[in-house]
């Protein structure tokens, strides 16, 4: 039972609500949280985001409209995230949900005010015109 110990909340329920964007989980200890899926995207325990030590860190950004195309179980500790922008290597344990879910206002208000201090954006750029149609159309020889 890797990452579990006595302490280790289980949860009993994890929902995807894709319309609102929101990853539910519920705890056996009747606690519930809803996670958007930008907050779940920031805040990936990854290696790529996390870096392997402090100082490493890679700011998220653009990630507002990131969904979680689906979940996927990992033993009985943890889920995997499979993010529409492409990240899967995010292992979510049972107290990383716990601890992102009683956390969440501190770290998001932590999150943007990093974010504005890099002058980064949770938007993802636009992707720049096509030549042919900001020259309005191409020409044909």
């Amino acid at each position: 039972m890797a990452g579990l110990d006595a302490s280790t909340r289980i949860p009993i329920e994890i929902r995807l609500h894709q319309r609102s964007r929101v990853l539910e989980v519920s705890f056996e200890d009747g606690e519930s949280f809803q996670l958007s899926y930008e907050f779940l995207r920031v805040f990936t325990p990854s290696a790529e985001a996390r870096g392997h030590g402090p100082g490493q860190e890679v700011l998220q950004v653009g990630k507002r409209n990131v969904d979680i195309e689906r979940v996927e179980s990992v033993g009985n500790y943890a889920i995997r995230p499979i993010f529409s922008d492409g990240h899967d290597s995010g292992l979510y344990s049972w107290d990383l949900l716990y601890n992102l879910g009683r956390n969440q206002q501190q770290l998001w208000q932590a999150y943007l005010d990093r974010l504005q201090l890099a002058g980064g954006s949770r938007d993802a750029p636009e992707p720049p015109p096509l030549a042919a149609k900001a020259q309005g159309g191409c020409n044909k020889h």
